[in-house]
């Protein structure tokens, strides 16, 4: 073991009401799991931490911690917090490495639940409801499991080796991968139901990019961040890029592309620093990494040569009320080989069947109870872009909403 760990570890004050279990969306025992660590007992760790997220080991890697745990560490008030992601990650892949689960066995649980994507909340629900012995069978649209830890994370921020370790397991556990199948053009949430799945859960997160509708969107050089982070290999970008957008997944581009061969990186934000939805940490590495930063500044056109901008600031009204404004006569030409549009992402549309919101999210209650019977949904498809521990926050509640509906019918 990793001194850092023991030490880390040892840092710990056990406070007796832990405010970084406070902190985190899942309530994340991290004392006791600590207190187990110490004592030796590393199994049980893993499987306190498994119990409560089974995606712990990739919540250790890619959560907002300096927000969650590690931001609610007292420690961290006077000096720096305990590393609770890196002990977590230690224990978690342990246990993950050695695990060998078992189904719960008895004769009302075999029945069958159809899950449709497989990313943090479809992976999630897959895990609960097979350890109780429900037939589980997962309906994934790419070639892989994971969604958006498959073809949304880089492989520097996510080793993708984990993932196929979750898969090996939900294997393990009978549930059944059918690849390459996306459910409403042939396949619908009808035929699920023909086919006596007694519920369906729909976790496909969001994947169409938002356009900008600039002039010059178009172009050949233009792509959209979401799609280039499927697989960065098949695009030939040239030395000089801009990226529009300041999110964690705009980092994640802007940092792939400069490890791709890039010579210059430019993220582009109209808005400040302080306003950028992207995490200080996501921030700070991409800094880190080269990435140049640009803000202040809004696009008005792309053209073959780059992208048209022009400034702008914030500008306060006699009521207290700040707006932002452009800078008349202030538009300006970054030369640029390829552009990449990073504004966020909505659901596709091809579901029919359940009610759908004006955004494109689907309807559901607190539960994930949508609005036709048996058929539930959480995660990014239903709150938007979340962080994984908010996702499987959710879906823990879809889960148990799933085996009542079962169970009482």
């Amino acid at each position: 073991m990793g001194r850092h760990i023991l030490e880390e570890a040892a840092r710990c004050l056990q406070c007796k009401k832990p405010l970084c279990s406070k902190g985190c969306p899942l309530g994340t025992p991290i004392n006791k799991m600590i207190e187990l660590l110490l004592d030796g007992e590393m199994q049980q760790a893993g499987a306190l931490l498994f119990e409560n997220n089974p995606l712990s080991v990739v919540c250790s890697l890619i959560c907002p911690h300096e927000n969650f745990c590690e931001g609610h560490c007292i420690l961290g008030r006077k000096s720096s917090p305990v590393q609770v992601s890196d002990i977590e990650n230690y224990i978690s892949r342990y246990y993950l490495a050695q695990f060998h689960p078992e189904r719960e066995e008895s004769e009302s649980n075999g029945s069958k639940i159809a899950i449709v994507g497989s990313g943090p909340a479809g992976i999630t629900v897959a895990f609960i409801l097979a350890l109780k012995g429900y037939n589980v069978t997962i309906f994934e649209s790419e070639e892989k499991i994971g969604g958006v830890l498959q073809y949304g994370i880089p492989e520097f921020r996510l080793p993708k080796d984990i993932l196929e370790r979750l898969r090996s397991v939900l294997l393990q556990l009978g549930v059944k991968i059918r690849p390459n199948m996306l459910i409403g053009p042939v396949v619908t949430l009808d035929d699920l139901l023909r086919d006596n799945y007694k519920a369906i859960f729909i976790g496909t997160g969001v994947w169409n990019p938002k356009p900008l509708r600039l002039k010059g969107e178009t172009l050949g050089h233009v792509h959209y961040a979401i799609n280039y982070l499927k697989n960065p290999d098949v695009y030939e970008l040239g030395k000089k890029v801009v990226v529009i957008g300041a999110g964690n997944v705009a980092m994640d581009v802007a940092r792939t592309v400069l490890r791709k061969g890039a010579d210059e990186v430019t993220v582009l934000y109209r808005r400040g620093e302080e306003d950028m939805s992207a995490t200080k940490y996501e921030y700070e590495y991409a800094r880190l990494d080269g990435v140049r930063f640009e803000f202040y500044w809004s696009p008005l056109e792309i053209s073959d040569e780059g992208l048209v901008c022009i400034r702008t600031a914030k500008e306060t009204d006699t009521n207290g009320n700040t707006k932002l404004v452009t800078v008349e006569g202030s538009d300006r030409l970054i030369e640029a080989d390829s552009i990449f549009i990073a504004a966020s992402q909505a659901p596709r549309n091809n579901l029919s069947g359940i009610e759908i919101g004006k955004t494109g999210l689907v309807i559901t209650d607190e539960d994930g109870r949508t609005t036709r019977d048996g058929i539930f949904a959480s995660g990014d498809v239903v709150t938007g872009a979340k962080t994984v521990a908010e996702a499987v926050r959710l879906s823990k509640r879809s889960a148990q909403a799933i085996i009542d509906y079962v169970e009482g019918n």
